[in-house]
């Protein structure tokens, strides 16, 4: 069930982005894949951010009925749902924002380690997909997709993922009010962790991976770029 309901279709999808593509080529299709992925989910998306806003907003406030409610859990629960609310805060809505890719990675790895591109599993196409005439894994002509340790590509993939923290992070820091107390100075620690750490890991899984998951990491990051620049100029408009 898992394969028919989530596996199957994105599979598809991708074989058909294949066939479409200039040349066949599998690195434009990842690109085109992810780019779909993220505008059919765009509101959910769209949604992660403006709840990392809200809750930046919100924060003293938070603070605020924490302190006051410290010992009735019902009132604070009670008064922390009304100032999500205020704020347009979904608590999910970031941890939906990435369960949503998943899918899709798992079926970048059916099609590059179970199946192995360039093979095709024609037996899960649907009727209306067609195998292409051509598989192209030389991403542009000159990446070879199916190879390992593209030092390159890792260095670029933890690039893009440190814009990406450091640009929630410059955010973070500009709305949130300065703290010097022990909770800010962990928060800080844990800051600068997101903002090393996390490029360092993806570039390493980029490094030790086919490079065909790079590009999809690094097509993830640019995407997400643009659309935390989007949904900001947004925001700042509404509050001219």
């Amino acid at each position: 069930m898992f394969h028919t309901i989530l596996i199957n279709p994105i599979y598809n999808a991708f074989i058909f982005l294949i066939g479409v593509v200039p040349g066949g080529d599998v690195g434009l299709a990842i690109i085109a894949m992810t780019v779909v992925i993220r505008l059919v989910f765009y509101p959910l998306f769209a949604s992660s951010i403006r709840t990392q806003m809200g809750m930046q907003a919100a924060q003293s406030e938070l603070d605020e009925i924490n302190t006051k409610y410290k010992d009735n859990a019902e009132e604070r629960g009670r008064h922390t749902m009304e100032l999500f609310k205020k704020y347009n805060v979904r608590p999910f809505s970031a941890f939906l924002a990435l369960l949503v890719q998943i899918p899709v990675f798992i079926a970048l790895y059916y099609a590059f380690f179970r199946e192995g591109l360039p093979q095709i599993a024609t037996s899960i196409l649907y009727p209306f997909v067609h195998a292409p005439a051509v598989v192209n894994t030389q991403f542009l002509g000159f990446l070879d997709l199916l190879q390992h340790h593209n030092i390159v590509l890792a260095v670029i993939v933890a690039g893009l993922q440190y814009l990406v923290v450091r640009f929630s992070l410059f955010r973070t820091q500009k709305k949130a009010p300065a703290k010097k107390d022990d909770a800010a100075r962990a928060q800080a620690l844990q800051q600068q962790l997101m903002m090393y750490f996390l490029p360092g890991l993806m570039g390493v899984v980029s490094y030790t991976v086919p490079a065909a998951v790079g590009i999809y990491f690094a097509a993830g990051s640019v995407i997400s770029l643009l659309q935390e620049w989007l949904i900001q100029r947004q925001m700042a408009a509404k509050t001219l």
